[in-house]
C-alpha cells in the first residue's frame, strides 16, 4: 500500500509537469480576499495564481523596484532613473560597499510531515502551482530548507526510524510512510523546479523513546549516555537513507531546541546540556560523521533561542576536539522580544569561523487559540521582515521560516501546537491562500543570491524605517526596506558612489526590495 500510494502521488506531479503550464503566467495580480484582518490574501487554484516572475535589475543609472503594503500591493514591479540629489527632508539610506560581512547562505521554510499532509489535501495540479510558488525560477526561489529527522510536533504521532526496544545496532532502522508520502516527493519536485541548488538541513526532535532517559518522545529527560554511539549511528543513516532517495543532505543541526528537554515538555524533545553536547560531538557524533565520509555535511550546535548565546555554543566551541566538527550556529527567533542582537554581534566576534543561521520561525505561536492563523494579517509579515533584516545586521547567514504549508487551524499537530503559516491551504475548496508572510519572504529570498555579501547600511531620518543591503560577484545590489510606521515616508538611497541616489515614496506599512547594478566606484 505505501509503495502504491507513494507512486500514485510520484505519477501525478510529473504528469501535470510534464503534460501542462497550468496556464499560468507570471505577472499576474493578486487575487485578493478579506477575511476581516488589516490586509489580504492572495488565492491561487491551479486556474489561476499571482506569479511575480523574473524581475531583473535595470541597466546602469536605472533602479527597479519591488513594494508589499498592508493596504494591497504585492509585488508592484516599478522601475526608475537614478538621480544626482536626493530629496530634501525625507529619510536617506546610505549604502557602503567598502564594508562587506558575512556571506548568505539562503532562505527558505520546512518540509514538515504536516506540510507534505496539507499539500496532498489539494487537486495535483493545484499543488504543482504551490511547489512552484515557492521553488521556481518564477516564484520565491526558496534554496535552503529543514526537514524534521523523524517525527515532531508538526506530524500526526510521535515516532522514530527505529521504535524497536534495544536496536542498538539499528537492523531495524527505516523510513516511515511520511517520509514516503509526505516529504521525499514533495523536496524531490522542489529540487527539480530550482534553479538555484536546493540546501536542505535535518535536524531531530527526539531519539527513539528507548533510547532516553524517560523512555518517552516528550516530557524531560535526554539520551542515555550509553547511547550516543548508537545515536551518531542513527545520524548517518538518516543521512544515507535520504540521499539514496536523491535528496543530498547540505547540513545537520545536533537538537531542536535541547533545553526544552529539561522541562516537562508537551511535544518531542531531548534535554542536552551544553557539556554533554560538546562530549557527545568530540567523541561520537563528530567521528562517526567522519568515518562515514560526512564530513562534508554542516554541522550546527544550538538550534534554539538566542537566548542561549553566547555561552551555550560557547562551552561547545571552546573545546578544540569539539570545535573542530562544528561549522555553524543555528538559531530560532522566540526569545527575539526580551534577547537584543548584540548577543549574535559577541558570539560572532568569539567565533569568526562560524556561521549564524535562523533556522525556525514562525508566528501565531504565542496567539491565543482562535488567532492561530490570522488571514490576511499584516503585522505577521512586517514582524518577519523586521526580523530578518536585523538578524541580518547582525550576522545571520540566511533565515529559514517554519511549515510551508498549514491547514485553516494551523496543524496538523499531534500536540495541538498550532501555529501560521506563509501558505494556508483550504483542502475543502480545493485552494491555497497566500498569507502576508509569503510576500515577506519573497522580498528576501527572491533578490538576495546565495553567495551574495552583506554591505553597510545605515538610516537618518526615521525610527521607522529599517534596511539591509547586499551586492555580489555579478555587480547587482539588493537593499531590502520595511517601512514600520503608518505614514509613507519620501525617501533616498545612496547607492554607495556617493553621486547617485534612488528617491522613491515609500509606503506605509511596506516592505520594499530595490534592485541596481553595484557602482564601479565607491565612496571614501
Amino acid at each position: 500500500m505505501l509503495t502504491l500510494k507513494r507512486l500514485t502521488l510520484l505519477a501525478a506531479l510529473v504528469c501535470v509537469a510534464r503534460g501542462s503550464d497550468l496556464g499560468l503566467k507570471a505577472g499576474q495580480p493578486c487575487k485578493a480576499r478579506n477575511f476581516g484582518a488589516d490586509s489580504v490574501v492572495c488565492v491561487c487554484t491551479a486556474d489561476y495564481c499571482d506569479f511575480l516572475g523574473n524581475v531583473t535589475r535595470g541597466p546602469e543609472g536605472t533602479f527597479t523596484s519591488v513594494a508589499s503594503s498592508r493596504d494591497g500591493l504585492r509585488f508592484l514591479v516599478n522601475t526608475g532613473a537614478l538621480s544626482p540629489t536626493p530629496v530634501e527632508g525625507g529619510v536617506i539610506i546610505h549604502v557602503n560597499h567598502q564594508y562587506e560581512y558575512q556571506t548568505m547562505m539562503g532562505f527558505g521554510g520546512a518540509f514538515t510531515d504536516a506540510t507534505g499532509i496539507n499539500i496532498g489535501t489539494l487537486p495535483s495540479d493545484t499543488q504543482e502551482v504551490l511547489l512552484r510558488s515557492y521553488f521556481s525560477p518564477e516564484g520565491l526561489e526558496y534554496n535552503l530548507c529543514r526537514v524534521p529527522i523523524a517525527g515532531s510536533d508538526f506530524s500526526t504521532r510521535p515516532y522514530s526510524y527505529d521504535d524497536f526496544e534495544g536496536d542498538v545496532e539499528l537492523k531495524h532502522f527505516n523510513l516511515t510512510e511520511e517520509d514516503y508520502l509526505y516529504k521525499l516527493p514533495y523536496i524531490q519536485r522542489a529540487i527539480e523546479l530550482s534553479e538555484r541548488d536546493l540546501l536542505i538541513l535535518g535536524s531531530p526532535w527526539s531519539p527513539p523513546a528507548w533510547m532516553k532517559e524517560n523512555g518517552h518522545f516528550n516530557g524531560s529527560g535526554g539520551l542515555l549516555k550509553e547511547m550516543w554511539q548508537p545515536y551518531s549511528d542513527y545520524f548517518v543513516k538518516f543521512v544515507q537513507s535520504y540521499e539514496a532517495e536523491g535528496v543530498p543532505i547540505w547540513g545537520l543541526t545536533t537538537q531542536n531546541e535541547p533545553l526544552t528537554g529539561f522541562e516537562d515538555w508537551f511535544w518531542n524533545t531531548c534535554a542536552w546540556t551544553a557539556e554533554d553536547q560538546r562530549d557527545w560531538i568530540k567523541t561520537n557524533l563528530g567521528p562517526t560523521l567522519e568515518a562515514a565520509g560526512l564530513r562534508r555535511i554542516k554541522l550546527m550546535v544550538d538550534d534554539h533561542n538566542r537566548d542561549t548565546l553566547p555561552w551555550y555554543p560557547a562551552t561547545i566551541l571552546e573545546d578544540p576536539k569539539a570545535n573542530e566538527y562544528v561549522d555553524g550556529i543555528a538559531l530560532h527567533w522566540y526569545a527575539d522580544d526580551w534577547t537584543g542582537p548584540s548577543v549574535m554581534d559577541e558570539t560572532q566576534a568569539m567565533f569568526p569561523d562560524k556561521f549564524l543561521l535562523y533556522t525556525e520561525s514562525c508566528d501565531g505561536w504565542d496567539a491565543s487559540a482562535d488567532e492561530r492563523v490570522k488571514l490576511g494579517d499584516w503585522f505577521r509579515a512586517e514582524s518577519y521582515a523586521y526580523n530578518i533584516i536585523d538578524d541580518m545586521n547582525h550576522f545571520s547567514t540566511g533565515w529559514v521560516d517554519w511549515n510551508m504549508a498549514l491547514d485553516m487551524q494551523g496543524g496538523p499537530n499531534w500536540a495541538n501546537n498550532f501555529v501560521d503559516s506563509p501558505i494556508i491551504i483550504n483542502k475543502d475548496t480545493g485552494e491555497f491562500y497566500k498569507e502576508p508572510m509569503f510576500y515577506a519572504m519573497g522580498h528576501f529570498s527572491k533578490f538576495i543570491s546565495p553567495g551574495s555579501r552583506r554591505t553597510y547600511t545605515n538610516i537618518f531620518g526615521s525610527e521607522q524605517v529599517k534596511a539591509t543591503a547586499v551586492h555580489n560577484d555579478q555587480g547587482e545590489t539588493t537593499v531590502v526596506i520595511v517601512n514600520l510606521g503608518e505614514t509613507a515616508e519620501t525617501t533616498s538611497v545612496d547607492i554607495g558612489d556617493g553621486t547617485n541616489y534612488i528617491n522613491f515614496d515609500l509606503p506605509a506599512k511596506a516592505i520594499v526590495s530595490l534592485l541596481f547594478q553595484t557602482p564601479n566606484t565607491v565612496a571614501e
